[in-house]
């Protein structure tokens, strides 16, 4: 079982047992210089599919979003990264970038809107931490939680009153679905972090949200 630590520099870490030793998992807010950690963690994929973090980013599946995979995604992406507009935490062992998660205003996400089960009235200032990319290697060491609670922090640090996440659901006979399918984070993450079910239109598909 991990614990969230801080390190000197306010940087979470995980550490492993409760035995000292030097943090190995670290995790910060994405600046405008991370664009190199960005690209050395996607990869040629864009993390999955050619998506480079524009899923929810564009208002529409279909042509829209074939037409944006690979190059336009990574081009818009990149943009958003170096002006500021992106929001984000990543998470490093050492000096090597292991995983990613995005938040920002559910207004900065329009695909949300599309999805009915998502589909809320109250919706003006609520936050979303909405997509998890964790390098395969570094899968199952916590690092979905440490992320989590460190886009939570971020979010109150810039006034956030509402935060939203939109997890998956084990399968029927009670298995965690392909990692593909499992980018908006299990819900024992989020569980974890004081998140409450507060729709569930779909059987798949659950509304999370934390009040601040």
């Amino acid at each position: 079982m991990s614990d969230l630590d801080f390190n000197q520099s306010g940087n979470y870490y995980v550490s492993m047992s409760k035995e000292p030793s030097p943090p190995a998992l670290t995790a910060r807010e994405l600046t405008t210089t991370d664009w190199p950690h960005i690209k050395k963690l996607f990869g040629d994929k864009g993390a999955c599919g050619g998506c480079w973090c524009m899923h929810w980013r564009i208002p529409r599946g279909g042509k829209m979003w074939e037409t944006a995979k690979g190059a336009p995604n990574r081009k818009a992406f990149h943009r958003l990264v170096k002006t500021g507009k992106a929001c984000g935490i990543l998470a490093f062992d050492g000096d090597e970038p292991v995983g990613w998660c995005s938040f920002g205003l559910r207004s900065d996400f329009p695909r949300t809107e599309t999805i009915k089960a998502y589909r809320r009235a109250d919706i003006d200032g609520v936050w979303s931490i909405n997509c998890f990319y964790l390098a395969k290697e570094h899968r199952a060491r916590g690092l979905g939680s440490l992320m989590a609670e460190a886009a939570v922090k971020a979010i109150r640090k810039r006034g956030g009153g509402m935060i939203e996440a939109y997890p998956v659901t084990l399968t029927k006979d009670g298995k965690k679905l392909p990692a593909a399918f499992s980018f908006t984070g299990p819900e024992i993450v989020f569980q974890r972090l004081g998140f409450k079910e507060i729709q569930r239109l779909s059987p798949s598909r659950p509304l999370y949200r934390l009040k601040l």
